[in-house]
């Protein structure tokens, strides 16, 4: 662009003023048809015939088959636009005739005829053919590539151009109908000196039709003796190629297997992965009715069948919306809001889940809300009549949609009915959605702890409402039919493009299976040799559990889950509870209502204020010497509250430890008499704080140490719970942070992120401490050090991070000195995400010893849980692994499949149905063309799949084998490079590469 501006921005614009001239004499002094003198007329833009002149006949002549082209005349100064049909009486379009030529019995048509271009909207003079008067005028427009808006007395047509350039629009950009017809209008007149007719209906209805039959031809109904009457429900619907497809990609007799004695291998490749979801976004307006604008084919595309889906609506019309187990529930109400004069609230889907392609019959509106009669009959409409051995469902709250489904169904009618037992129905919740739900569903629902479930994460359906969304608007305001038909152009180019994408995209995953699955199996071998050797008879029972629980894995064994803590601490407020159950049993009779001046509120308030002077001792230190004027602010604010909850503890203080300040030594005495600190330096002088247990009895009610003792070990189990989350949280975002993050505005932001987690990782650390000192103060040396340890620096580490060297230790310390929190883990030095596994020793905050047991004797649970998600982490990238190349198998079986289909039909419809005589010969060599093309694309597809797919599957092969492949140039870098730059790419970066290639 600089060069461009520099040097040749001036002649770039001469150029343009060049073409609205004749330019060259050589171009204009005679007519480049017929070389008479003088012509005064072009092709406008030069759009087809260069930049000659040319005289009134040979312009005529050259553009009697090309109608809206515009054409233009020299008047001497300037040019000026004619229309053909102002040009010349002869100027006329003939239909069914080679250009050049008249029909002898021709019929004018309507003199506004209009025709709707890529290049514009234009009205023409048009012939239809009298020759063979049972060729209709609809037809003679076909024939002609010009699609008529009407059947009957067509006065509007569009070519194929156009309405091909609009579908391509509409699905990619979601250019609406309005707006494409209008940037027409604009083509042919943007200074309004004279408007277009306008056809913008008629374009619906072209579209419309265009659509559906252009899904019929490609579904290969028109090679059907019955034609469009032999559409089946959802026969329209483009299949997903990967998924196993019963009599296409399946092994002739595959029901027939024994699945007791199928090796595990192959059994999970017959499950079907399906994803339910629930968009309302695309709602729909209470506009024009199913009788003015009907739906055409109910049921045979993507969508349900509407008549069987409406009558099992309506016996459920006071049915409320699921129920959610966590917090989805405000959700669902704002998805209810708003919903006054429509006629559809959002749409319902299923798809499979390893593909994101759209079920057959697996769509349909919701009326109010997402309701369990809707979400069923979708479901079982979108398996009809399919045959499977196991069934893999994943919806956001499936631990609620799965509970009575079989009752449900039963209300269904029977050719709903699922033919298969329901223990071998899972239901899963994606990944993104699970750790919204109870703690009770997080394993239970898990992708990640399904055998089989290899690198699925269920959340596919979402990435297909993102492609969809772009249309609510103009959905919005359609009828009913018009609706349908748009959304099934949608649904079936999704489809279409997702199974291309698919080519590039099965590739690329088994390249990063390949990688993967190497390096988790090498990093979960060197930990599970480790621990085999201090205790091998109890990693063998883990096996055996992880392996069990992955196959029977259900909501009712949340007790007995492998990849969970067995033991729990007892947290704060269970002791407080118990402290008050106990102080309202000593009232008495029990009439007295609790005081709320007991001991434990007393101590409670106590430690609530010693960590609310904590949080904000680290907030002030975290702000710097010269914190900002909003800061000041809300630090002021903070000290304020905490001063007046001071004076109500003091209060309090004074009937629970009347005699605090005799039993105080000298140096406590100075600080309490002193009344110059701030709030957050403000010394309580809680009974842990007095010297020895006699002051303690003399200073404080009775029984008050020993309340605070045990609020006291509550408070430090607590703190060791908010420091192992904040160490698996900054874990996990430093991970993230290296794969996805670069650029010095994500990386300032992700310091920002990973400052956060320190201070809270810091104040849980100081926490504990201050717990800790004040047990062992009330209860001295004993058992209970086993599990509460002396917590220093270097124990404040995560499972994957060893523990600092020398100068890694006096780096840390050169940052504390420095001023402000320590950034534990922020630095390169420290950032030990992933270490070596032999320099790695476990911290003891991740043992949980029991009192009678030591470290020697039981291996700690979090040793546990980390060997058993390591064994499945494993197991899934294997599984991927294996899946990725069954479904390579599948594709290629369903194209062999498709090319016989293909050419089977190439031989179809030797005789119209109700006709005895055949079809004609020209539409007999057409579909024999058409299904013989499409065979061919199969051909062709099926061999550069096996070209592009060999290299990487023969790795794949000899990686399941158990081969080294390490270091073997012949094998290690496959022939499509881009696959490892795929595997190495973030998050982030592999949606965008699949987003391209999808689109």
């Amino acid at each position: 662009m600089k060069v461009w501006v520099r040097d040749f921005r001036d002649e770039t614009l001469d150029e343009m003023l060049r073409g609205e001239g004749r330019g060259s004499p050589a171009f204009y002094a005679s007519c480049a048809g017929c070389r008479k003198p003088d012509p005064v007329f072009r092709c406008a833009r030069q759009t087809c015939l260069g930049p000659g002149m040319y005289c009134e006949d040979c312009i005529v002549f050259m553009h009697r088959q090309l109608p809206t082209h515009m054409v233009e005349m020299w008047t001497g100064e300037f040019f000026v636009p004619m229309p053909l049909n102002e040009l010349a009486v002869e100027a006329r379009v003939q239909l069914g005739h080679l250009p050049g030529t008249y029909c002898p019995r021709s019929t004018p048509a309507h003199k506004d005829f209009v025709i709707m271009d890529t290049l514009g909207i234009r009205t023409v003079k048009l012939n239809f053919c009298g020759c063979d008067s049972t060729i209709t005028h609809r037809q003679q427009l076909m024939r002609a590539c010009l699609w008529p808006a009407t059947s009957l007395d067509p006065q509007t047509c569009a070519t194929f151009n156009a309405i091909r350039l609009f579908e391509v629009q509409n699905c990619l950009g979601k250019i609406s109908a309005y707006d494409f017809v209008r940037s027409l209008e604009l083509l042919s007149n943007n200074d309004g000196l004279k408007p277009t007719p306008d056809r913008r209906r008629a374009f619906r209805t072209i579209v419309r039709q265009y659509r559906m039959s252009e899904m019929r031809k490609r579904a290969g109904t028109a090679h059907s003796d019955s034609g469009c009457k032999s559409t089946k429900q959802g026969s329209l619907a483009l299949l997903c190629r990967q998924c196993p497809q019963p009599g296409m990609n399946l092994i002739e007799g595959w029901d027939k297997i024994d699945w007791d004695t199928m090796d595990e291998d192959q059994r999970y490749k017959y499950f079907l992965w399906l994803a339910e979801d629930a968009n309302f976004k695309l709602i729909n307006r209470q506009v024009s009715t199913e009788a003015r604008d009907p739906i055409i084919d109910d049921g045979s595309g993507y969508f349900c069948h509407r008549g069987e889906y409406t009558e099992h609506i309506r016996k459920h019309v006071d049915e409320e919306e699921m129920s959610s187990c966590s917090g989805f529930q405000a959700m669902f109400l704002a998805n209810t809001r708003r919903v006054k004069g429509l006629r559809v609230t959002g749409i319902g889907g299923v798809t499979c889940a390893r593909h994101n392609m759209w079920r057959p019959n697996g769509l349909g509106d919701l009326q109010a809300g997402e309701r369990h009669c809707n979400m069923d009959f979708l479901f079982f409409s979108a398996v009809l009549n399919f045959a499977m051995m196991y069934l893999i469902l994943s919806y956001d709250i499936a631990c609620q949609f799965s509970k009575h489904l079989w009752e449900r169904m039963a209300e269904l009618p029977e050719k709903y009915h699922l033919n298969i037992d329901p223990s071998c129905v899972r239901w899963m919740v994606p990944n993104f959605h699970l750790p919204g739900h109870k703690k009770a569903c997080h394993s239970a629902f898990s992708f990640h702890w399904l055998w089989g479930a290899g690198r699925n994460h269920g959340e596919g359906v979402e990435q297909n409402w993102e492609f969809l969304n772009g249309a609510a608007a103009a959905t919005k305001l359609m009828g009913l039919g018009a609706r349908f038909a748009a959304l099934e152009g949608l649904f079936a180019f999704h489809n279409w493009r997702r199974q291309i994408a698919h080519h590039l995209i099965l590739r690329r995953r088994m390249a990063e299976a390949i990688k993967g699955g190497k390096m988790h199996k090498e990093a979960f071998e060197a930990f599970h040799a480790g621990l085999s050797e201090r205790k091998p008879e109890l990693v063998e029972e883990w096996r055996v559990w992880v392996e069990k629980y992955e196959k029977e894995a259900h909501i009712e064994n949340e007790k007995n889950i492998p990849y969970e803590y067995q033991e729990t601490n007892t947290t704060l407020k269970q002791v407080r509870l118990k402290l008050a159950q106990e102080e309202y049993a000593r009232t008495g009779d029990g009439t007295e209502v609790e005081r709320e001046d007991t001991p434990s509120t007393f101590i409670s308030m106590g430690m609530e204020i010693e960590e609310t002077q904590r949080q904000l001792a680290v907030a002030i230190k975290a702000g710097g010497s010269d914190p900002s004027t909003t800061n000041q602010l809300d630090f002021l604010r903070r000290r304020t509250l905490l001063r007046v909850r001071l004076d109500a503890f003091r209060r309090l203080q004074l009937t629970y430890m009347p005699k605090l300040r005799r039993y105080m030594t000298v140096s406590q005495r100075t600080v309490w008499d002193a009344d110059d600190r701030e709030p957050e330096a403000t010394r309580l002088f809680m009974p842990s704080d007095l010297g020895t247990a006699a002051a303690r009895d003399k200073a404080c009610a009775r029984g008050l140490d020993g309340v605070e003792a045990r609020l006291r070990e509550a408070e430090a189990a607590e703190a060791l719970d908010q420091l192992r989350q904040g160490l698996r949280t900054r874990t996990a975002t430093t991970i993230f942070k290296v794969r996805n993050w670069s650029g010095q505005r994500a990386l300032t932001r992700g310091q920002g992120i990973l400052r956060q987690i320190n201070v809270k990782i810091h104040a849980a650390k100081l926490r504990y401490r201050y717990a800790r000192q004040a047990i062992l103060k009330l209860k001295g040396h004993g058992e209970w050090e086993k599990r509460l340890q002396v917590l220093t620096d270097d124990d404040v580490r995560a499972l994957s991070e060893r523990s600092l060297t020398e100068e890694e230790r006096a780096e840390r310390n050169q940052l504390v000195a420095a001023g402000g929190v320590p950034e534990e883990g922020g630095t390169s030095a420290m950032a030990n995400v992933i270490s070596d596994e032999t320099h790695r020793t476990l911290s003891w905050i991740w043992y949980a010893v029991s009192e009678k047991e030591n470290d020697d004797e039981k291996l700690h649970e979090a040793l546990r849980v980390e060997w058993c998600k390591a064994y499945s982490r494993s197991r899934r990238w294997r599984e991927e692994l294996v899946t990725l190349e069954e479904e390579m198998g599948r594709t290629l079986v369903f194209g062999e499949y498709s090319e016989r289909l293909w050419i089977a039909r190439a031989g179809a419809r030797e005789k119209m149905l109700g006709k005895i005589e055949p079809i004609s010969a020209e539409v007999r060599e057409g579909a024999r063309a058409y299904a013989l093309e499409q065979a061919d694309r199969e051909r062709r597809t099926n061999a550069k799949l096996r070209e592009e797919w060999g290299p990487i599957r023969r790795r794949g092969a000899e990686y399941l084998r158990g081969e080294d492949i390490a270091g073997r140039p012949d094998i290690v870098i496959p022939v499509d490079s881009d696959a490892l730059r795929w595997a190495e790419a973030t998050v982030y970066e592999r949606e965008e590469v699949e987003n391209d290639m999808y689109q």
